[in-house]
């Protein structure tokens, strides 16, 4: 095993089997066979060397707004703007006056300084925060006030971007910080929170660097299996380690998409006949007027949307166009379109007059997977028997019953908490271990991954064999960031704000 061990050294060393854009490189710095970084951003940020400041915090009126600097120059400007520069302590606040760079004597506010000197900075460079009044006026002076030789207003997503490229961050935690900033309800929160800490990075990086692990046995197996005193079961040991991967990424992906779901937002389709109270379950979900509510039926001749919060959980609701027959060409579309939403969605909820209940011609909507029966108008009720054959007639279709009347309110509470409970159940994991798949940019270069994996398994030749394992650490290296991104890069951080 020592002679194989030095055999693996030998072969990194010889070949240095990249992961960068496909190919193989050779490289001083042995990319691939290591876990250091493998990307640079720096020639393709436009003055990466410059001094950068922004505006960290919400723009207009605020008891305390954050202006942020990163850079070589950050130092120097401290010294300048600070008068007891020299007392600040690194990561320490600093109760200060803030005076303008080119005039000590002009006092632009009394504001809290921070000292982060690389590279335990946020973008790993040297960086400041000054903590000011939130005025309009005290703002500008500031930002104006650095308008300095060398020192520019950040681009948009810089701050991260630099972080990136200093490999204080990878790009699943990047993605994950977009996803916080953007976070509308407590379960995009819980999942975005999650992935910045980097709970996304820690499970790829594990797999891509058993499969670099496992290309530089196979690579030494090739280079060295004829002179050097290499185990004949190496081979199938790598055959075998590949394997249990192949199935840990397969149960990774097998997972109903529940993490993207959660993180863009949950289907709800509301169909039914006309005049069933469909428009106004809508409104009372929203809380607002969304669609237009009228005794007229057919009213609602296309899919209206509305994103809401309904337990914690982002969720897209539909109102859709009455289901019955019509001879208008515009109405049929809406009905046309109401089932394709009906069909698309992730839950249904079939809305029906709890007098009137629906025709045979609907009912393989109901049969879909994740679908309720609501009766609506309860309070027009004036005999039992009428819930009771209600009752009878879900049961009959085999989809849970809720009864609601939208006029007084009652049975609201049931109807949100049984949505809320029905989502936690069919999308949350239960297993809060298990970090899930969040983005399709993963998905995508996951299912590569696998395909890859597959065709080690099912190639003879060795050779062909490396190139496959190469190419599936090539997969997964690009989900983080291990190699060159650009393709990226510039659409994730044109969702970031000025000074983050």
């Amino acid at each position: 095993m020592f002679a194989f061990c030095r055999c693996v050294r030998a072969a990194a060393t010889r070949r240095h089997v990249g992961i960068v854009l496909g190919r193989r490189v050779a490289s001083s710095r042995g990319i691939g066979v290591d876990s250091r970084r493998t990307y640079s951003l720096t020639s393709a940020q436009p003055h990466a060397s410059d001094t950068i400041y922004a505006l960290s915090s919400h723009p207009g009126k605020s008891a305390v707004a954050v202006v942020r600097i990163s850079g070589p120059l950050t130092q120097s400007i401290l010294q300048r703007m600070v008068p007891s520069a020299l007392s600040i302590r690194p990561r320490h606040a600093l109760l200060t006056k803030l005076v303008h760079p080119n005039d000590p004597s002009s006092v632009l506010d009394t504001c809290l300084c921070l000292w982060f000197p690389r590279p335990r900075s946020f973008t790993g460079e040297d960086m400041a925060e000054f903590h000011v009044h939130g005025g309009t006026a005290v703002v500008s002076a500031v930002l104006k006030s650095l308008q300095l030789d060398g020192v520019r207003m950040a681009e948009r997503g810089e701050f991260s971007r630099r972080a990136l490229d200093n490999g204080k961050m990878d790009l699943t935690a990047l993605e994950g910080t977009a996803d916080l900033l953007n976070a509308e309800t407590e379960a995009q929160r819980r999942l975005a929170v999650r992935q910045s800490r980097g709970e996304l990075h820690q499970l790829y990086e594990q797999w891509r660097c058993t499969l670099v692990d496992l290309l530089a046995q196979l690579e030494a197996y090739i280079d060295f299996s004829e002179d050097e005193n290499i185990e004949d079961d190496i081979y199938p040991s790598v055959r075998g380690r590949a394997s249990k991967l192949l199935r840990a990424v397969a149960a990774h992906l097998n997972d109903e998409r529940r993490g993207e779901i959660l993180r863009n937002g949950i289907a709800l389709a509301i169909v039914g006949p006309p005049n069933s109270g469909k428009s106004t379950l809508l409104n009372k979900l929203a809380r607002r007027q969304v669609a237009i509510v009228s005794p007229l039926e057919g009213t609602t001749r296309d899919v209206v949307e509305a994103t809401l919060d309904i337990g914690g959980y982002p969720v897209v609701v539909q109102d859709t166009a009455g289901l019955r027959r019509s001879s208008d060409i515009i109405e049929t579309e809406g009905i046309r379109r109401a089932v394709e939403s009906a069909r698309a969605a992730d839950i249904r909820i079939f809305m029906l007059d709890v007098q009137a209940l629906a025709s045979a011609e609907w009912l393989d909507l109901l049969r879909l997977p994740h679908t309720f029966v609501v009766f609506n108008k309860t309070d027009t009720v004036r005999s039992e028997r009428t819930i009771e054959r209600a009752k009878q007639w879900a049961h009959s279709v085999g989809a849970p019953a809720l009864f609601i009347s939208c006029a007084t309110n009652a049975g609201w509470s049931e109807l949100v908490d049984k949505l809320a409970a029905h989502i936690r159940g069919s999308w949350e994991s239960s297993d809060k271990t298990q970090m899930p798949l969040t983005n399709a940019r993963h998905r995508e270069h996951l299912e590569r991954c696998m395909a890859h994996l597959v065709a080690f398994e099912q190639v003879d030749d060795v050779v062909l064999a490396a190139e496959e394992l190469r190419r599936a650490a090539d997969a997964l290296g690009r989900i983080t960031g291990r190699m060159e991104i650009e393709d990226v890069l510039d659409a994730l951080f044109g969702q970031f704000c000025i000074g983050k």
